[in-house]
């Protein structure tokens, strides 16, 4: 005689919906100095696309183009490292693979518009950018704590680098 399923777990695990999690990308904001510093090169970023009437979004040019772009343009962000904190992300809202005029192959990583302000976290520096797991993605700061969002980033930054954050 076999081993025979419950017909409730059966049909709770014919049921189940697995949702499977984006895959971000993580890379430093080089040159930027703070959070307001990546804002405004982006919005300058915008601005331009806006006077040329093209589409609200930036792209962002690198070398090597990511294998898991599936994974990425099912709702993954491009996370932004500033002084050594995670600090930022925009969505990713297309990967263009390309060849420069060097005959060199890059990508152009599409970010959308806004910069969403995360909770701080520290990471260390690196080259270039790394695949980044939802999981061991920081919150948005308005979901980390109430009133996180008000407070200065030059604060946040200081309660971050204490590990208090």
């Amino acid at each position: 005689m076999g081993i025979v399923a419950s017909s409730s777990w059966a049909g709770a695990a014919a049921s189940a919906i697995v949702q499977p999690m984006p895959l971000h990308l993580i890379k430093l904001a080089v040159g930027a100095e703070s959070l307001a510093d990546l804002r405004e090169w982006m919005a300058e970023r915008m601005a331009e696309a806006k006077r040329r009437r093209g589409p609200l979004r930036h792209a962002h040019i690198t070398r090597m183009a990511p294998k898991r772009a599936e994974q990425i343009l099912d709702g993954g962000s491009l996370y932004w490292v500033v002084k050594g904190l995670i600090s930022a992300r925009q969505e990713i809202v297309g990967l263009e693979p390309f060849v420069d005029a060097d005959g060199i192959g890059r990508c152009k990583i599409w970010l959308g518009e806004t910069v969403v302000a995360v909770a701080p976290r520290p990471m260390r520096a690196f080259q270039g950018w790394r695949y980044y797991e939802a999981k061991s993605a920081p919150p948005d700061i308005d979901e980390a704590q109430p009133g996180f969002a008000a407070m200065p980033e030059r604060m946040r930054r200081e309660l971050a680098s204490l590990g208090l954050l």
